[in-house]
């Protein structure tokens, strides 16, 4: 049975530019620069095969940001064509903004700021910033996956 052959991706003369930036950028992440040039290489008339092949991806890569880039509205940026799909899941518990508020907390000398003690726990953190209204409610094993996740 003959594969059928990918349908072309026309590409305006602003998104060829912001594709080609993304791919030439050091400080785009791969994924998104793979991504970058499944497009592109799909508006050069390559095959998913052939980009597959060139690229070193799954063939069911290659295809699935094609077909995505093209489902998506033709005004939507670069960016929102090519990035991850929401995910499901519990949306998060708290916003980055409280995270940074903690860590900057965190960050503070704890006797300089009114708190009796030399060095910041996660119990003492999590009471400080519900105190101190940051967050209506945290637990210390919240707070030791912040510092963890910022760790790593």
């Amino acid at each position: 049975m003959p594969a059928h052959k990918a349908s072309p991706i026309e590409l305006s003369s602003r998104h060829e530019r912001e594709l080609n930036e993304l791919v030439r950028a050091h400080s785009t992440p791969q994924k998104l620069a793979a991504r970058a040039r499944i497009i592109l290489m799909a508006a050069a008339g390559h095959g998913v095969e052939e980009t597959a092949r060139r690229l070193g991806i799954w063939r069911k890569t290659a295809s699935q940001w094609r077909r995505r880039w093209q489902d998506a509205a033709a005004p939507a940026s670069t960016a929102a064509r090519l990035s991850d799909a929401p995910r499901s899941g519990a949306p998060a518990t708290f916003t980055p903004e409280e995270i940074c508020q903690i860590v900057a907390l965190a960050c503070k000398n704890p006797e300089t700021i009114g708190v009796p003690i030399s060095h910041w726990s996660q119990s003492k953190l999590a009471r400080q910033a519900v105190e101190r209204g940051i967050v209506k409610s945290i637990s210390h094993s919240s707070v030791g996956r912040f510092f963890k996740r910022s760790r790593s």
